[in-house]
């Protein structure tokens, strides 16, 4: 599980720094683009708060539901990509 969490923090980190060195490139994104940003972005934190919910609990029922819940979240999140 953790495997994973740190590779896509990698991965947000490496699109952070490209954004940074590309700062006119923001510029050029239509509402579209701009809005489904902020859907990912704001996925991503869900997806975060569910990591940490998931390796706080002790409960496996409601270790089962976050993580269903996680699941969906990267299909959206993937979604999203494409």
């Amino acid at each position: 599980m953790a495997k994973g969490w740190e590779s896509k923090s990698v991965e947000s980190q490496m699109d952070a720094a490209q954004e940074r060195r590309e700062p006119g490139k923001k510029d050029e994104l239509t509402e579209e683009q701009k809005k489904k940003n902020r859907e990912r972005e704001g996925l991503r934190l869900a997806r975060r708060n569910l990591l940490s919910q998931l390796e706080a609990s002790t409960n496996e029922r409601y270790q089962q539901t976050l993580q269903a819940a996680l699941d969906d979240l990267e299909r959206r999140i993937e979604g999203l990509k494409a």
